[in-house]
């Protein structure tokens, strides 16, 4: 994958148009799934509007997997042409101050390459939560691209660690909130795309003790390899909230993103297993 990643961006596009028909058409990879979490999301849309999104997903999954393929030799200037961020400055203010803030986003867009984009444009060190993959070797490979530029990457149970051994200095902690607990960890239920989702409260938890400003980072896609970051606020004073309150501000702004261009998010995720 390191070697591919020296192809030029328009060569490995080519070759996403070829991946395409055969993830789509022939090892029709979890398409069940896809299928399902489209139907059950979008109850109000016919058949063929669900094949439609569904198609256009796919097409956008094989970018993706080129995309982050190409992650592995990126230079620095190719990040900035072709990530933009709109409004950084209002979170950078806080850095200037020596203050910290925190960022949530969705598996939605190219999510990896708009993390390495944040980790040039702020001053302070992006530090983002992940689950761990269970493949080693692959879990080496990716986080070595995603640490490319120093951003620090922390395993989701070592967050709470990790913000008190930064207390002092200027950070920026990044969290993918759509991801689903483990079953045993469930301690809320929200109403997502139609359906019952067990959520994260990570963020929520963060933010609360903490205080730090919360932005939502809101990833769109321009073109092909192209995107634009907004810097959203979601909630600058975190501790006057109530419960599940930053949780529920978190997933009606990815709603919205997801019903604006529905093919940039995840479904091939089993998201909502548990329903049945």
């Amino acid at each position: 994958m390191h070697l591919f990643s020296f192809l030029p961006l328009w060569l490995l596009f080519g070759i996403s148009n070829v991946l395409y028909y055969l993830v789509y058409y022939v090892v029709k990879y979890r398409r069940d799934i896809v299928r399902k979490n489209l139907l059950y999301s979008f109850p109000e849309k016919e058949l063929k509007e669900i094949i439609a999104i569904e198609k256009r997903f796919y097409r956008y999954l094989t970018d993706l997997m080129v995309e982050i393929v190409k992650m592995s030799s990126i230079s620095k200037a190719e990040v900035l042409k072709r990530v933009k961020m709109k409004n950084f400055e209002q979170v950078e203010e806080y850095f200037q101050k020596g203050d910290s803030a925190l960022a949530c986003s969705g598996h939605y867009g190219n999510w990896e390459l708009a993390m390495l984009a944040a980790g040039l444009k702020f001053s302070a060190s992006p530090h983002v939560i992940y689950k761990p993959i269970n493949n080693k070797i692959f879990e080496k490979w990716f986080n070595a691209l995603r640490t490319k530029f120093g951003n620090v990457f922390i395993p989701m149970k070592q967050t709470l660690r990790q913000v008190v051994a930064t207390k002092d200095k200027p950070t920026l902690f990044c969290f993918a909130s759509d991801q689903s607990p483990m079953v045993i960890d469930v301690q809320h239920i929200i109403q997502f795309m139609h359906q019952p989702t067990a959520v994260l409260l990570g963020l929520e938890k963060i933010a609360r003790q903490t205080n730090r400003p919360v932005f939502y980072f809101d990833i769109r896609r321009v073109k092909r390899g192209y995107y634009e970051i907004e810097c959203v606020p979601l909630c600058l004073n975190p501790a006057a909230t109530e419960n599940y309150e930053i949780t529920e501000l978190f997933f009606k702004s990815l709603t919205q993103s997801i019903q604006k261009a529905p093919e940039y998010w995840l479904w091939s995720h089993n998201r909502w297993k548990s329903n049945g």
